[in-house]
């Protein structure tokens, strides 16, 4: 029962929102998840689920309406936050920027157009609200380019063009994923990928973990990170600043800054920021490697109770996580991981079975080993080897 405590709804109950809900119960909240994915694993760890559909704002706004909730949380979603932000500014709860200001950083074409507005570095990019401009701005293309839906997640709808024909193809299936069919089309630069996770106070990062990030398949998808991120040094000062400058420019409230950035001859290119969790246990390898639970402070922020004792810590240790994932798609015969790499594993969190079937290889995860490791060199190593140290068997 809810008794007396405070209630917080959490836009979702997948495997990625497990911490948030735990972190929001150690927090003293009565925990209500949603979703239209009720068997999700996460709804378990809640008090109360209630089925809905967390990327459509009206409808969360009249199930929050009806709870009576007291703090809102986005999940691991970019959909999630744009959702928290609206109910927030609508039901005057606290710990969440403006919906507007919501939007403008989590919609690619918004905020790629904010940072050349301000002219912070980035890779060049234009958004289109119309399939046929799109089509018609072809002909001033150098290709490689990539086309993106403005609105989603974990490499969705993205697709890496050659020519003029990839391109049209591309754009028309970019517009039919988008839920808000609008585009951004994008120069394909050859890079590095990586993440900082930064919290900000009072305008000034005061916290700040690098990792780099690799994918299997699906390019666009990160599947394993490493930390610390390679060459760091190299872009830190100019990283941590453009984060304050966003934070000046936009406002933003106290709270997680998380920025993805490509990296290319010494040079940081900075691709998107979010304000809400990383999934697939992103927190536990930070957790890990800061002695911080960056998923207990996001709750607190966001149940309006800000960071002022955000502890001081800095970045240790090697450490990373890996999404087993299949090749192709079948039947799951077995999941191995190699005596080499299973000293390396301090945890691990699966999701198979045996005779499961894989149909949706790209994006489809069997489990997440989070992992540690005693020099730069040792992680680097077992990281570009690790499709071979872990692997999900398929039947023939």
């Amino acid at each position: 029962m809810a008794g007396s405590k405070p209630r917080m709804l959490i836009l979702n109950g997948s495997h990625s929102d497990i911490p948030l809900i735990e972190a929001a119960k150690s927090l003293g909240f009565y925990v209500i998840t949603t979703g239209n994915l009720p068997h999700l694993p996460g709804h378990r760890h809640g008090d109360e689920y209630c089925y809905g559909d967390f990327s459509h704002k009206e409808e969360m706004l009249a199930l929050a309406s009806r709870l009576g909730i007291d703090a809102v949380c986005s999940c691991a979603n970019d959909f999630g936050i744009i959702t928290a932000s609206y109910l927030a500014e609508k039901l005057g709860l606290p710990g969440h920027d403006p919906y507007e200001t919501t939007l403008t950083l989590h919609h690619k074409d918004r905020f790629r157009a904010l940072l050349t507005q301000h002219g912070l570095n980035t890779i060049p990019a234009q958004g289109f609200s119309h399939e046929q401009e799109a089509l018609t701005f072809a002909k001033q293309l150098n290709y490689p380019q990539l086309v993106k839906p403005i609105d989603l997640t974990g490499g969705k709808g993205i697709t890496k063009v050659e020519n003029e024909r990839e391109y049209a193809t591309a754009v028309q299936r970019a517009f039919s994923l988008s839920q808000e069919k609008r585009i951004v089309v994008e120069e394909f630069i050859q890079g590095t990928l990586h993440s900082l996770h930064t919290f900000i106070r009072d305008g000034k990062v005061i916290f700040h973990f690098s990792d780099n990030e690799f994918s299997f398949q699906n390019p666009f998808l990160v599947s394993t990170s490493a930390a610390p991120a390679l060459g760091f040094s190299l872009v830190k000062e100019s990283l941590i600043s453009l984060a304050e400058q966003m934070t000046h420019i936009l406002s933003l409230q106290d709270g997680i800054l998380h920025g993805q950035y490509l990296m290319r001859q010494g040079k940081a290119y900075l691709l998107e920021y979010t304000r809400r969790c990383s999934g697939d246990f992103y927190t536990w390898p930070v957790q890990y490697a800061t002695g911080v639970d960056t998923a207990y402070w996001m709750v607190k922020v966001a149940a309006g109770m800000g960071c002022a004792d955000f502890p001081h810590t800095t970045q240790q240790h090697f450490c990373g996580r890996h999404c087993l994932m299949a090749s192709r798609n079948g039947t799951i015969a077995n999941v191995h991981v190699a005596p080499e790499l299973a000293g390396n594993v301090y945890k691990a969190y699966w999701m198979w079975q045996k005779g499961q079937l894989v149909d949706n290889y790209l994006h489809q995860k069997m489990g997440i080993l989070f992992l540690r490791y005693d020099s730069m060199d040792e992680m680097m190593d077992k990281t570009q080897r690790i499709h071979q140290l872990a692997q999900v068997e398929l039947e023939p």
